[in-house]
């Protein structure tokens, strides 16, 4: 598979991850669970490990929008690395409680489906239980959540702005992107990119065929290129002026904008007079 593939279709195929990873985690437990029920001649029914498991994958599942958007509001950075780190400690409790109260849910209906009842047992002592494994479960999930981004970054490459003549600190008007990739660097021009997409902690600079992340936010990049021939039109999008063939105006106010690699982007109303004057 291509990158440009996987980008086409990756929230897909990051879902499709999590349900892989999660699915095989709970049928793994489950097994185990199976085997010492029925070597221990515990009395549980095969299917109630299974119920217990599955429960509390599927919640799971359902919170990993709850970790990325804590994540989103407080990355583990170098220069606040230990203040977010508590703040996401603090975030595992609410956590854990989603956690625990959703799959006593989906374990009560289970049950009672199967004709029987379910029982949490003491409370307390329960949640104080959940709560451990449950930091464990978020430190996990953090964790591949940045070896995920890691990898993604390796295989796309990243870029950042260098100086003329190769100084440092890098100048705010250099021409010229280095970009890193699995191990090798290569310089882009930025009369090159043809728009810029924002991606969360990073905007991605869309050059041709390839895609590139660069750590900064709209409003920087955009300060950064307005007078090179770059206008923002979207909350999440600059474009290269030379590269726009035609701009289709829709009903809503809004409009569309048709660039020469075939790419459509869209046009806020909010953006769309000042683009006009800048073309």
């Amino acid at each position: 598979m291509t990158l440009k593939q996987w980008q086409k279709h990756q929230r897909r195929y990051e879902a499709g991850l999590w349900l892989a990873f999660l699915g095989i985690h709970a049928a793994a437990n489950a097994i185990v669970s199976s085997i010492e029920i029925k070597r221990s001649n515990l009395g549980f029914a095969l299917w109630e490990p299974w119920s217990w498991e599955i429960s509390s994958a599927l919640i799971l599942l359902l919170l990993v929008p709850f970790i990325l958007a804590v994540d989103h509001r407080f990355p583990l950075r170098r220069r606040h690395w230990l203040r977010h780190a508590l703040i996401h400690l603090a975030f595992t409790l609410p956590f854990s409680l989603l956690h625990v109260f959703g799959m006593v849910a989906l374990r009560t209906l289970t049950y009672s489906v199967m004709g029987t009842t379910y029982d949490f047992g003491d409370w307390t002592a329960g949640l104080v239980y959940e709560y451990l494994k449950d930091v464990r479960a978020y430190g996990g999930a953090l964790a591949l959540i940045y070896l995920y981004r890691f990898l993604l970054r390796r295989w796309q490459g990243e870029a950042q702005f260098v100086a003329d003549g190769h100084e440092e600190p890098p100048t705010p008007v250099s021409d010229r992107l280095l970009v890193k990739k699995l191990g090798r660097e290569f310089l882009i021009q930025v009369a090159d990119i043809d728009w810029i997409e924002s991606a969360g902690n990073y905007v991605t600079l869309h050059v041709k065929e390839r895609l590139y992340p660069l750590r900064e936010t709209m409003t920087s990049i955009e300060a950064r290129l307005t007078e090179r021939g770059f206008a923002r039109v979207h909350r999440s999008a600059i474009v290269n002026l030379d590269r726009i063939r035609e701009i289709i105006p829709l009903e809503s106010g809004d409009a569309r904008a048709q660039l020469t690699t075939g790419d459509e982007i869209p046009i806020s109303r909010r953006y769309r007079q000042t683009l006009k004057e800048q073309l």
